[in-house]
């Protein structure tokens, strides 16, 4: 099987990650601060040195201001609704995951916030100069992705973080594509909040993520529980991490998490980040070349994380992948992508798209009988 689904899930992992997850499962996995016993101290010690690890990797000052999560919907929801209130405005773009809007009109509805997505060209591109005009008295978050699961677009974090720093806007950005391919640095770019999933570009394991919280912001729990601290007092304690981390932690994820971003370093996140980008031109420049297809993606490493979306003109997107799996035992992802404001952008609501999303393990050779795929496919249609 070559895997070009990266954007879903990465894999392979590196095999640190499956060594020490399972040596974390059967030598030490107890309850972290749960307990006083050998095996609980020793797992609680881990958890800090992977807290340690995520927080250096995002240059995130206390890594006490990162809580984990199961992955990066659960992040959205807790920033997006335990800062948001009745009146509130946000600002968001065309582009953003269902893991954003949903909970943005949820509470649209529910509360009365006020949503102005703003509008991108035919690649979801935004002007940042429309973020400005937008700001009013009531806005109280900006929120956007970092790179597009749809196609891929980066979009300019460090610029709209700025802007909100100057606004005095909190700053929330989603990293669910990017993260572990596109440098990320809290504190130059203005981001409040950060959330992130384990298992996409930071070769963790699914069920693993997080938030980053700026000091000073102050986010309501929606979850209560038991946090292993002030365990004599009925309600949610309100320091970090405890506030937003209720009941047992997914230790062996974490631990596995933290060797994914690891194995990040030892190769260099600009090295990784340029072996992404030249499979991804290769791929680009291919497709380019084959009768009746349709590319939505930029070829341009400042403007591309690591995925192509294309179509071709007489088939629909669920069917090529269909093929591409059944006959040539390609990995890919097609339909709507849980972005469905994104495809309105790229004008392909009704067909959706086949996206392929390269990985630090794929190869020139995987990319190249893609190509070779692609194009016996066109010769039929």
């Amino acid at each position: 099987m070559i895997y070009l689904d990266n954007a879903a899930t990465s894999f392979p992992k590196p095999n640190r990650v499956y060594d020490e997850m399972d040596r974390c499962l059967r030598e030490y996995c107890a309850n972290p601060g749960r307990g006083g016993h050998q095996m609980s101290i020793k797992s609680s010690k881990e958890l800090m040195k992977a807290r340690k690890v995520v927080s250096s990797f995002f240059n995130i000052k206390n890594p006490l201001r990162l809580c984990f999560t199961r992955n990066a919907t659960e992040s959205l929801n807790f920033a997006i609704k335990g800062i948001l209130k009745e009146g509130d405005h946000v600002i968001t773009t065309c582009m953003e995951h269902n893991a954003v809007m949903r909970p943005l009109k949820t509470l649209e509805k529910d509360i009365g916030i006020k949503i102005t997505i703003l509008k991108g060209d035919k690649y979801g591109r935004i002007d940042i100069g429309e973020i400005e005009k937008s700001i009013c008295s009531r806005t109280s978050l900006i929120v956007c992705t970092l790179s597009s699961n749809v196609n891929g677009i980066i979009y300019p974090i460090n610029e709209i973080g700025k802007i909100a720093k100057d606004n005095n806007v909190t700053f929330l950005v989603d990293a669910s594509q990017g993260a572990g391919t596109i440098k990320i640095d809290v504190e130059s770019m203005h981001i409040d909040m950060l959330a992130f999933p384990g298992h996409k570009g930071l070769l963790g394991p699914q069920g693993t993520g997080g938030l980053y919280v700026r000091e000073g912001i102050n986010i309501k729990s929606i979850i209560q529980g038991g946090t292993g601290s002030n365990s004599e007092s009925m309600y949610q304690p309100e320091i970090m991490p405890d506030a937003l981390e209720s009941g047992t932690l997914n230790t062996p994820g974490i631990i596995g998490l933290r060797y994914g971003i690891e194995f990040i370093d030892s190769i260099g996140l600009d090295n990784l980040r340029l072996h992404k980008y030249m499979l991804t031109k290769r791929l680009h420049e291919g497709i380019e070349d084959i009768n009746k297809s349709i590319l939505y993606s930029l070829n341009s490493e400042e403007c591309n994380s690591g995925i192509v979306a294309m179509n071709f003109t007489e088939a629909d997107s669920t069917e090529i992948s269909y093929v591409l799996d059944k006959e040539f035992q390609i990995a890919t992802r097609a339909g709507l992508h849980c972005a469905p404001l994104a495809h309105n952008t790229l004008g392909t609501a009704g067909k959706g798209i086949v996206r392929f999303s390269v990985g630090c393990f794929n190869t020139i050779d995987d990319i190249d009988y893609t190509i070779e795929a692609l194009q016996k496919i066109a010769a039929k249609l």
